[in-house]
């Protein structure tokens, strides 16, 4: 059974940092997998946010948060990475950890479908 966990939100003022933490288990191979970052501030939509294609590592940000927001993982660990800077007002939402679990893939996965969701972390940044 897969299980994502968020950790890492809070409340940060305009321009600071942030780092999330997602931990997934359960994935046939997390290093193989496609796994990311969505967000959903209220009254939106969700979005996505970034996400990592495992299988040959390629790194993938919405135009809203390049140059700000910095995804990585420790395979190691099954754990995905989001270090936020120059946070602003606007990235306020609730953050999702999802994966595609997959045991090869290569491809931009910001557009895909994810299968597994974590229940979500609240980032808010006060300004």
């Amino acid at each position: 059974e897969v299980h994502i966990v968020e950790s890492g939100g809070g409340l940060v003022q305009a321009g600071g940092p942030l780092r999330l933490s997602c931990v997934a288990s359960g994935l046939i191979s997390f290093g193989d997998s496609a796994i990311g970052w969505f967000r959903q501030a209220p009254g939106k939509e969700r979005e996505a946010v970034s996400c990592i294609s495992g299988s040959d590592g390629r790194t993938n940000y919405a135009d809203s948060v390049k140059g700000r927001f910095t995804i990585s993982s420790d395979n190691a660990k099954n754990t995905l990475y989001l270090e936020m800077n120059s946070l602003k007002s606007e990235d306020t939402a609730v953050y999702y950890c999802a994966a595609i679990e997959a045991i090869y893939y290569n491809r931009d996965c910001l557009d895909d479908e994810f299968d597994y969701w974590g229940q979500g972390t609240q980032v808010t940044v006060s300004s």
